[in-house]
């Protein structure tokens, strides 16, 4: 196996997912601003699920965009790229692909807790235990890919720092 095709560790992608996290509350704040300004909604709790609809489009429009250029720019930060089988820039088809996929980091303990009509604190330590064991399970792919890359046809890979 070479160099190349192994994922970046396990830290650092989970570091780059965190940082990710903290620039998607900037990408979020600026669409809700957005959609409040366009549709006069003057309460959080009005047009609640046209808002997740809206920004749902709107984090998926920012991950498509910029996976299909290689990298967002937490993964800049952290010298990782995105790429396919490979080895070439992903599609804008197969980003689409890949953050539907994506969403597997949460919908499996989202409807669990929703299933078991859980309180906020327990749905939340379930969400959080199941991302620890999504991403743990990278360890049993060969190559340390996360399990939703595999079925995009994606793999993440470590990238040169740029100048």
């Amino acid at each position: 196996m070479t160099l190349e095709l192994q994922a970046p560790g396990l830290a650092r992608r989970m570091a780059c997912w965190l940082y990710e996290g903290l620039l998607l509350g900037a990408v979020v704040f600026l669409g809700g601003y957005l959609f409040g300004a366009l549709s006069q909604t003057h309460h959080a709790m009005d047009n609640r699920h046209a808002l997740q609809a809206f920004l749902f489009l709107v984090v998926g429009i920012y991950f498509v965009w910029l996976w299909s250029r290689g990298q967002t720019l937490a993964m800049k930060t952290w010298c990782i790229r995105i790429v396919d089988r490979q080895g070439r820039a992903i599609t804008q088809g197969r980003a689409l692909l890949r953050y539907a996929l994506c969403w597997l980091w949460f919908l499996p303990s989202l409807a669990t807790a929703a299933l078991l009509q859980l309180p906020g604190i327990l749905a939340a330590a379930l969400v959080l235990a199941w991302v620890a064991i999504w991403s743990l399970a990278s360890h049993l792919h060969p190559q340390r890919q996360f399990w939703h890359d595999v079925m995009a046809g994606t793999r993440l890979i470590p990238s040169l720092r740029q100048a």
